[in-house]
């Protein structure tokens, strides 16, 4: 807190896009920079774990074992992220972050088993638990209630649209120069560009969070649609009575966090099976890239739209049928054959994710009090990227004692769909818009609401 750039007497903390446009484009040129540094090693580390790091062919829960470090580290370091920068800030956890992942390249370069790609990977956890909680936060700190479903539409799309070009990068790169010296080269460029960047450009948020909780205290507000906040939370909540709430208290948050936790399955499987399977199907490392890429694209590119999407239609619709978009294009990638099917395959999952991810987050963020918002985000994050680990060790399971890749699909598959169901039945419009709480004082009682 005694960052200068936190306390400086001369700011306004004037909300929206436009007014705050030259932070805004810094903070989504870091997710881009975050998308690239786990794109790197969602390619090439896969497709080449047998040939490069040793991992033999049908070692399927050996295989995971790197996405499943990844998710749980990642989502611990997303928990800490949300409590850590309401107290040092949004910039000082960003930085930390990027230090964090300095050392990835040099150790996937030197690494002599698959150990150390598995130690490396744990090192990305906390550097995309950092930086990722860190640029979503600062976003939501300095915009609008109005604009919260662009601005995480913003942000997930530059994040990833940066996964998917790593993704065709590197593996263009690992043929022309070799896996290791492609993947150094890459690294080292991106996490020092974003080190510098952050250090030069990169302000403190936490007064424009600090500024709304002040607009809400003073009945500013008033007169706009208020969000239906959840009962029983202090105004200035301890970290356990912000965990307890988005994890079982409050139905809504429940059925999002859950649906959070079940999407992450569908990335773990296109973070490593989706490689194998179609290099297993005959495809070179450049052709595979491209397909992976497909997912990406059409993820990243659809959410300039289906964020903005949810800011007039709502959030619970179009988070509903995304879970269950995507995991039909999951269970289509195994029931066809060729390039263009596979292609076709991923961009259908690519678009279930526009649909969910964006609007997921933006759901947590409209009955999240600006006191501790980033607390509930942190937790949320928690929850989704634990996935990762969860649904890597599921999947690995499939596959392994299935003894065939395609398991892992159908697992994938079946799980979004019964979570969706979850998320319609236990989940319902939080858009304070179309959804208000029309109560005199004080937040209205939801009848998603567990005493």
């Amino acid at each position: 807190m005694n960052d200068r750039r936190m306390t400086a007497p001369a700011m306004t903390h004037e909300h929206g896009i436009r007014a705050n446009l030259s932070q805004f484009l810094h903070q989504l040129l870091q997710v881009l920079l975050v998308g690239l540094t786990i794109g790197m090693m969602r390619t090439v580390v896969p497709a080449l774990a047998e040939s490069e790091f040793g991992v033999p062919k049908t070692s399927f829960l050996l295989l995971t074992a790197f996405v499943v470090a990844f998710g749980v580290v990642k989502g611990v370091m997303n928990f800490v992220a949300g409590r850590l920068s309401e107290r040092i800030g949004r910039r000082q956890v960003l930085l930390l972050g990027w230090w964090a992942a300095v050392p990835i390249p040099l150790m996937v370069w030197y690494a002599p088993s698959w150990n150390w790609i598995v130690a490396a990977t744990v090192l990305l956890g906390v550097n995309q638990g950092l930086t990722w909680s860190m640029t979503q936060t600062a976003k939501l700190d300095i915009t609008r209630l109005q604009e919260r479903g662009l601005t995480l539409g913003l942000n997930e799309f530059a994040g990833y649209v940066g996964v998917a070009l790593a993704g065709i990068a590197t593996a263009w790169l690992a043929a022309q120069w070799g896996a290791r010296a492609g993947l150094l080269v890459f690294g080292m460029v991106v996490i020092v560009s974003a080190l510098v960047l952050t250090h030069l450009w990169v302000r403190e948020t936490l007064p424009w969070a600090r500024a709304e909780a002040a607009r809400h205290a003073a009945g500013v507000q008033a007169n706009a649609a208020r969000p239906r906040y959840p009962l029983n939370i202090s105004s200035h909540p301890d970290t356990s009575e912000v965990f307890t709430l988005m994890s079982w208290r409050d139905r809504r948050l429940l059925a999002l966090s859950q649906a959070g936790l079940v999407e992450k399955f569908v990335d773990a499987l296109v973070w490593v099976f989706y490689p194998v399977y179609l290099y297993q199907q005959g495809l070179s490392l450049t052709q595979v890239g491209s397909v992976i890429g497909v997912y990406g694209l059409t993820w990243g590119g659809a959410q300039l739209f289906t964020g903005r999407l949810s800011d007039r239609i709502g959030r619970h619709r179009p988070n509903v049928w995304g879970m269950w978009l995507c995991g039909a294009g999951v269970a289509l990638m195994v029931t066809g054959h060729g390039v263009v099917w596979w292609s076709m395959s991923a961009a259908l999952s690519g678009l279930g994710m526009a649909l969910l991810y964006p609007n997921l987050s933006a759901a947590v963020a409209d009955i999240s009090h600006p006191n501790w918002r980033g607390s509930a985000i942190g937790i949320y994050r928690f929850w989704r990227d634990l996935g990762y680990g969860v649904g890597a060790l599921g999947l690995g399971l499939a596959a392994h004692f299935s003894g065939q890749v395609e398991a892992a699909f159908w697992f994938v598959a079946v799980s979004m769909l019964v979570s969706g169901l979850v998320l319609w039945w236990l989940g319902e419009e939080t858009h304070p818009r179309l959804n208000p709480d029309t109560s005199m004082s004080g937040p209205v009682t939801s009848s998603k609401e567990i005493p």
